[in-house]
């Protein structure tokens, strides 16, 4: 099933064109006080039923009316998973303005990092290039939304704690700073169109994904070449943090990154997810007024 969230904050049900929206059928399961993590990709398992049974009775809007946000509203962590991919690591060690003198070897050298919550957008907003004169950089990923509380998880239960994937976009600002600092600016997150429940991809580790920018095609791989996979990260990730519902994911991206500028558009694709076009606004932060 692929789960939406639209015009402020309404909870919906995608199929082919169309969007019904399943809000009442959630907000009768809230309890309070709520758990920690997303209170919605909290009790998506449970409330899935329910919303299949309903559905036939609910009248459609269209997908192309609709204003799609970030499926996931409020992520307690959004996690990175940076050098996951053998290529990527080539490119950014051949790369100074992507390295800074470092030199990359494994995931698990350099670490997991953390991305600011108040950074993620959804598919109908805009990518504000946070610095004139520094290079922003796109990466296509594979999002993992997790859905239940989880920690030291082993690698072989890995997608039990999983609710369903979505596509990432984890912008980057090229400097020395640290990568928590660096992706972190606003709208430098951004996941969607919708979330994809787990039963819907049982093997994640084998999606093609792409990127383009203004058409010309600068990403493109299948998670079959992570180093970790799926359930290693998430394995990872849980054996530093606990995992709570709503938690993202994003495993790593493929070689390919470039600069992104004010005025671009990107489209991002992830296998039996979607794609989507997201464009670059036509000034950086710094230089809008107010």
């Amino acid at each position: 099933m692929k789960i939406c969230r639209f015009n402020h904050d309404r909870i919906g049900v995608v199929q082919k064109d169309n969007v019904y929206d399943v809000t009442d059928l959630f907000e009768r399961q809230l309890h309070w006080p709520a758990p920690l993590g997303d209170v919605v990709i909290g009790q998506l398992e449970k409330v899935l039923d329910v919303v299949r049974a309903k559905l036939p009775c609910i009248q459609p809007l269209k997908l192309s009316t609709v204003r799609l946000e970030s499926p996931v509203a409020t992520p307690g962590k959004i996690i990175g998973a940076p050098v996951n991919y053998h290529a990527h690591i080539e490119e950014a060690n051949g790369d100074s303005e992507i390295n800074n003198g470092k030199t990359f070897t494994t995931l698990e050298a350099y670490g997991l990092f953390l991305k600011a919550n108040s950074s993620l957008i959804g598919t109908a907003d805009e990518i504000q290039s946070a610095f004139a004169g520094r290079r922003t950089d796109h990466e296509v990923e594979l999002a993992v939304v997790i859905g239940k509380t989880a920690r030291h998880v082993p690698v072989e239960a890995a997608l039990d704690y999983v609710a369903g994937y979505t596509i990432g976009l984890d912008m980057s600002v090229r400097g020395g700073e640290t990568p928590c600092y660096r992706k972190s600016p606003d709208t430098y997150s951004v996941l969607g169109p919708w979330l994809v429940t787990r039963d819907e991809i049982p093997d994640p580790d084998n999606l093609d994904l792409s990127l383009h920018v203004n058409g010309e095609v600068r990403q493109q791989a299948n998670t079959q070449l992570l180093i970790l996979n799926v359930r290693r990260v998430i394995a990872y990730a849980s054996a530093l943090y606990t995992l709570h519902p709503g938690d993202v994911i994003m495993t790593g991206t493929p070689a390919g990154v470039g600069p992104v500028l004010p005025g671009d558009t990107i489209k991002a694709y992830v296998e039996k997810i979607a794609t989507f076009d997201i464009r670059v606004a036509p000034q950086f932060a710094d230089q809008v007024e107010g």
